[in-house]
């Protein structure tokens, strides 16, 4: 292609027309004409399509699939384009080798051989010897407790205690002290000496524990033996007495004078006895609560059951009730030594009862005659129980009645017992409630094991489930003199004398300090 400049711009050049030479223009490349008009037809087609319909509309159509798939497709990028949570990683230090790492080490506050602080071991040098045998430790101490039901010589053989030692350590300890007054839960100072060989038990050379309340027990090794000693601890026994107005609420007001909340319960059964805790008790009265206290030099203290319960008005004795053993059983008395305690006569056997008390057509005689008891059905040989507390008046063989035990009770009651394959008392016992007297059999006009259980008064037989049981015991003589002395003394109990100070018993010097002695001796 050539270009041509007109004769104006040439004409400071030289006359004549010139010519210049340009470069060729790039090629152009020609679509065909068909693929033109399809991709023009498919562009119409995109820009007409709608991409984003209302996916609330025609549902399942392809207008809607095509939308559905959009949606996916605009999901996917999004999640694809979240941020990583995960922790940025800083810069780290490269870790520390050869002699930059000795630098460092011996830098340190406290350095240490290698292997001390990296878990590594030195190489060992010619100059180490292996042992003959590893070492063992000169003493081991150990702390064993008594478990409920354990005995303190088995408890010291788990402890590592040798055998003939742990049986002379409990034959010296039952001499100072009854072992069932070690209460369970008790720890035990075990301290195990060297042993002479492997093969044998480490000899014990101290075992020290609370015994009791009031006494320590320490058995040492001396002179290479075993010796005990006892270690006495000083005990105050003094009742704790609590008293206080009763208010509106005389359990609440006994909680916040100080009262346990056993104690508490306890006393409310005790005065319910003798009046009606919620009808004849004022707000204005005054509780007196008198509860078996203990206090060791130690510190420990032991809060026991229930002494006295009293209650008083305007300055006088509305109820006193004294907790007394009378006959081997304890029992709360009035301040006049009248004992009184109530209830149902217990059950004879746990069997149903079979036939009630009445006429009846009898099973062997085949006529009606008077049914003087209850029939209790059960196997052989079940227990047969006293309803209540008596003496036995009769044991052995009485006609149809079969083996026969009957029981003579307070006020003009009796019981009887009969058919029993086996009597369990003698002529002339005394038995208390609940106690087996016998068991069930079929002995004398019986037709099966049972029970024929009869209650007498005055010797006369009556329907035993018309009768409440009601037993009164009455102090006298001696015995009431020594009852009224104890009334006394708790009373004469200040409230509160069991929480004061208590003086140890311990002897001992106490230990001067240094500079207490340097200062006395530069004021003489």
């Amino acid at each position: 292609m050539h270009l041509f400049k007109s004769i104006d711009m040439l004409a400071d050049q030289g006359n004549g027309a010139a010519a210049i030479a340009a470069e060729p223009p790039a090629p152009v490349f020609a679509v065909p004409e068909a693929w033109s008009s399809r991709i023009e037809d498919w562009q119409e087609r995109l820009a007409q399509t709608d991409w984003v319909p209302d996916l609330g509309q025609d549902i399942g159509s392809f207008t809607w699939l095509r939308g559905l798939a959009t949606l996916v497709l605009l999901c996917g990028v999004a999640i694809s384009c979240l941020p990583d949570f995960g922790p940025i990683r800083g810069h780290q230090s490269a870790a520390l080798t050869g002699a930059r790492a000795d630098q460092a080490r011996s830098q340190t506050i406290a350095p240490l051989a290698y292997g001390g602080d990296t878990g590594i071991r030195m190489a060992a040098t010619d100059a180490v010897r292996p042992l003959a045998q590893s070492p063992e430790r000169p003493s081991i101490e150990l702390v064993a407790t008594l478990g409920r039901g354990d005995s303190l010589r088995r408890v010291l053989q788990r402890a590592g205690v040798a055998n003939q030692e742990a049986s002379d350590v409990t034959e010296m300890v039952s001499g100072a002290v009854s072992l069932g007054e070690i209460k369970p839960g008790t720890k035990i100072d075990v301290t195990l000496g060297r042993r002479p060989a492997k093969n044998q038990p480490r000899p014990l050379d101290q075992l020290a524990f609370r015994a009791r309340f009031d006494l320590n027990l320490e058995v040492v090794r001396s002179d290479g033996a075993l010796k005990l000693n006892r270690k006495p601890i000083m005990v105050d026994d003094t009742p704790l007495r609590i008293k206080g107005v009763v208010g509106s609420s005389l359990y609440r007001s006994a909680r916040a004078a100080g009262a346990p909340t056993e104690a508490v319960q306890k006393y409310l059964r005790v005065i319910g006895k003798k009046m009606s805790v919620s009808r004849d008790i004022r707000s204005t009265d005054e509780f007196d609560i008198i509860l078996g206290y203990r206090r060791a030099e130690t510190g420990e203290v032991e809060v026991g059951e229930l002494l006295y319960a009293g209650l008083d008005r305007g300055g006088k004795s509305k109820a006193q009730m004294l907790k007394w053993t009378s006959g081997g059983r304890a029992n709360w008395f009035e301040a006049s030594g009248v004992g009184q305690s109530s209830g149902e006569l217990v059950r004879p056997t746990r069997g149903r009862k079979t036939s009630g008390y009445g006429m009846r057509r009898h099973p062997i005689l085949r006529y009606k005659r008077m049914h003087s008891g209850l029939d209790f059905g059960g196997g052989y040989g079940a227990p047969i129980y006293a309803v209540t507390d008596g003496k036995v008046t009769f044991a052995g063989r009485k006609g149809g009645y079969g083996k026969f035990v009957k029981i003579k009770h307070g006020g003009g009651l009796a019981s009887g017992y009969a058919h029993m394959s086996r009597i369990a008392v003698s002529n002339g016992r005394s038995v208390r409630k609940g106690q087996i007297i016998g068991y069930i059999g079929s002995t004398g006009l019986s037709t099966g094991p049972h029970l024929h259980y009869e209650l007498y008064r005055n010797g006369r037989t009556i329907n035993p489930n018309s009768v409440k049981f009601v037993q009164r015991s009455e102090l006298s003589g001696k015995e009431l003199r020594r009852f009224k002395g104890e009334l006394q003394r708790l009373k004469k109990v200040t409230p509160g004398a069991a929480l004061g100070s208590l003086k140890s018993a311990s002897n001992a010097p106490k230990q001067q300090r240094e500079i207490n002695r340097l200062a006395k001796a530069s004021i003489s």
